[in-house]
């Protein structure tokens, strides 16, 4: 949604000026925390034999651990050791330091792969609280080094972690007026981004299927807005919305057999169902307002949608039958671009402070506990990690579109760029 009914509707019928892509090394950048995070250290994993190893799987944990916003990490500068196996841990020089929590461990060559191994420490028992042993490809180490952050982060809080999850999101390359739209694929942290998709038109909304296999998004490849399902392995895609008029803000119903899209009919603009199967759609709202943006509830009963009818941009809740439409957020007079977590708890969205600033903000389905997240800006297009613990979000730093991420818990935030690139519309995959 856009900052008046006006702005909404240019959003509908598809921006044209979008942001530029310039291909760099990615810039990474972690700032705040918890004053109740979990104190922890990561040691640098030793590799047997001469050389280094390819990635650095302790630096990649350190920094998913610091990101969540419940971990406060150790910086390197500060270590008295670095033991790669409990047998070599000095615990009282890691109690001194205040740790709790110590991640050793090493890694041998075994001719194109590598044999990975580490454990988990509790600091004060000297006891091993986790440990494995992995076999992997040179390749798959940082992917590994994911794997392990899940591990410990399920460990240390009982719930299941988000790293080695995946994200989307669009840009545009602009060289001398010929313009280059892209869809991308990227690990959580932003790093291995892939292309799945280029186009000379405009590309929009991606949005992930329940099992992580498919992209929908908004094509203007027609000169019109359509909407396209893409396999992200394959490639293979297929066009299963392309009504007259709008055909926009696609997103998956949790059986995968359906999707909520907004449509243009009879100067209205509203939220519709449309089956995969038949391709009919069928419609969920009926107003002479703008309604948009709709989401499936986890149960796949009811969609929350924004909708500009009580004067500005509100988000609404429908049952997916059309019936007993009620308003949820009244903190301001902007909320928009709504955002399920995953166990249907609490909602994130854009929300205009005050100040007039754009923030990310959450609040509970019921209304409750309402929370700014982010300082604000120009934040837009939140999308919830797999584990609900984690808000991802476009935004501008230091004048250009940078993606970011916000903790639920604490302060920390993250951003990623790229020198001279810009992004928009992230979603976070399952």
């Amino acid at each position: 949604m856009r900052k008046t009914s006006a702005r909404i509707r240019l959003l509908l019928l598809g921006l044209l000026l979008a942001p530029v892509l310039a291909r760099a090394e990615l810039v990474i950048e972690i700032t705040g925390g918890a004053e109740t995070a979990i104190p922890i250290a990561v040691v640098p994993f030793a590799l047997d034999g001469e050389g280094s190893l390819p990635v650095d799987m302790a630096q990649v944990i350190d920094d998913n651990l610091t990101r969540s916003g419940q971990f406060q990490t150790l910086a390197r500068g500060e270590f008295i050791e670095t033991p790669s196996r409990r047998e070599d841990v000095g615990f009282q020089n890691w109690r001194a330091l205040g740790i709790d929590n110590l991640v050793v461990g090493s890694a041998e060559r075994d001719g194109d792969s590598y044999r990975v191994r580490y454990e988990l420490l509790d600091v004060f028992t000297g006891r091993r609280s986790e440990g494995k042993s992995y076999r992997v490809a040179g390749d798959a180490l940082r992917t590994l080094a994911h794997v392990i952050s899940d591990e410990i982060y399920e460990n240390l809080l009982g719930r299941p972690g988000a790293f080695n999850s995946r994200i989307a999101y669009v840009t545009m390359e602009d060289r001398e007026g010929d313009r280059r739209w892209q869809l991308i694929v990227a690990d959580a942290d932003g790093y291995e981004p892939q292309t799945v998709l280029t186009s000379t038109q405009p590309l929009m909304s991606p949005a992930w299927s329940p099992d992580g296999e498919k992209l929908a998004y908004v094509s203007f490849e027609g000169r019109r807005s359509e909407v396209f399902v893409q396999n992200v392995g394959s490639g293979e895609r297929e066009k299963v919305a392309s009504f007259e008029g709008i055909n926009s803000a696609p997103a998956w119903s949790p059986d995968s057999r359906r999707l909520s899209i907004t449509r243009s009919r009879g100067g209205q603009t509203d939220v519709f169902v449309l089956d995969l199967n038949s391709r009919e759609t069928r419609q969920v709202t009926d107003s002479s307002s703008i309604d948009t943006e709709a989401v499936w509830m986890p149960d796949g009963r009811s969609l929350l949608f924004t909708s500009d009818r009580a004067g500005g941009p509100q988000i609404y809740r429908v049952s997916a039958d059309g019936s007993g439409t009620r308003r949820l957020t009244f903190e301001g007079n902007y909320n928009a671009s709504p955002t399920v977590s995953p166990d249907g708890r609490e909602i994130a969205m854009v929300h205009r402070k005050s100040d007039g600033r754009f923030a990310i903000a959450v609040q509970t389905i019921d209304g409750g506990n309402f929370r700014v997240l982010t300082p604000g800006g120009q934040d837009e297009s939140p999308s919830f990690a797999p584990n609900g613990a984690m808000v991802l979000y476009a935004t501008r730093a230091n004048g250009r579109s940078v993606l970011g991420t916000v903790s639920l818990f604490g302060d920390a935030r993250q951003t990623m760029s790229t020198a001279g690139e810009r992004i928009r519309e992230p979603a976070w995959s399952p």
